[in-house]
C-alpha cells in the first residue's frame, strides 16, 4: 500500500508513505475513513486507510486498519475474518446519514 502525494510536483518523488503486507499477501483497494468525518477543518489524511489483506499460504482473511497520516501507514488493528474474502472483493464506505436518505430512516 502506498501513500502519494501528487502536489509535489513533476520532478519529485511523490511516494511519501508505504506499508507491505507481507510474502504472498494481496491487499483489496483501500479506503480512508476520516477520523472526525463532520469537520471541514480536518487535514486530508486525517484518519485512518482500511483494506482486506488475504493471505494466499494459509487462505486467511484480515481486515487492516493503518494511521493514514503515518510515514509507513502505521498498522492500528488487523482483524482476523470468519472466512475468506476473495482479493476481487469491492467495498465502499458510507455515512449513515447519506444511507438514510436512500432509505428514509
Amino acid at each position: 500500500m502506498m501513500k502519494l502525494d501528487f502536489s509535489k510536483g513533476e520532478n519529485q518523488e511523490c511516494i511519501v508513505a508505504t506499508s507491505f503486507y507481507g510474502s504472498d499477501c494481496y491487499g483489496g483497494k483501500p479506503f480512508i475513513v476520516a477520523r472526525e468525518p463532520v469537520n471541514p477543518e480536518a487535514d486530508e489524511d486525517d484518519g485512518y486507510v482500511v483494506s482486506y489483506v488475504h493471505d494466499e499460504k494459509t487462505r486467511e482473511s484480515n481486515f487492516w486498519v493503518t494511521d493514514a497520516k503515518s510515514s509507513d501507514l502505521h498498522v492500528v488493528a488487523v482483524v482476523k475474518l470468519p472466512r475468506l474474502v476473495p482479493s476481487c472483493f469491492h467495498g465502499i464506505f458510507v455515512k449513515e446519514s447519506d444511507l438514510c436518505k436512500l432509505h428514509n430512516c
